[in-house]
């Protein structure tokens, strides 16, 4: 049996699952990778911000505060959905992924740095 038109030979389509049991999960963890790809996209903004000197002592602490609470509440959420913040990140192939590493602030969100 030959490969789907438009896939090499070799590799295999992904195709969609759908199971009505991880239905909630599934759509747990879509809605959780949009946010995590916002909430990285808001810590770059701060922190160019931040290095530009746009931002008081007092609103980089604010900022800072709040992005430290974003990411504890991502992480309650991931658990509550026996999700861990490694499965919200989605292979993009030839592009890479679509987050940035856990922790890491540099680069693009999505894809590898730019050189």
């Amino acid at each position: 049996m030959s490969a789907p038109s438009g896939v090499p030979s070799g590799a295999t389509a992904q195709r969609l699952r759908t199971d009505a049991d991880t239905v909630e999960r599934d759509l747990a963890k879509l809605v959780l990778t949009v946010v995590e790809l916002l909430r990285q996209l808001m810590e770059r903004q701060a922190l160019h911000r931040v290095d530009k000197g746009d931002l008081t002592e007092a609103q980089e602490e604010r900022v800072g505060m709040t992005l430290m609470i974003l990411q504890q509440r991502m992480e309650e959420m991931c658990a509550r959905h026996d999700l861990r913040m490694e499965d919200l990140n989605l292979d993009l192939g030839p592009l890479g992924t679509l987050l940035s590493p856990a922790g890491s602030s540099a680069g693009s969100p999505v894809g590898p740095p730019s050189r």
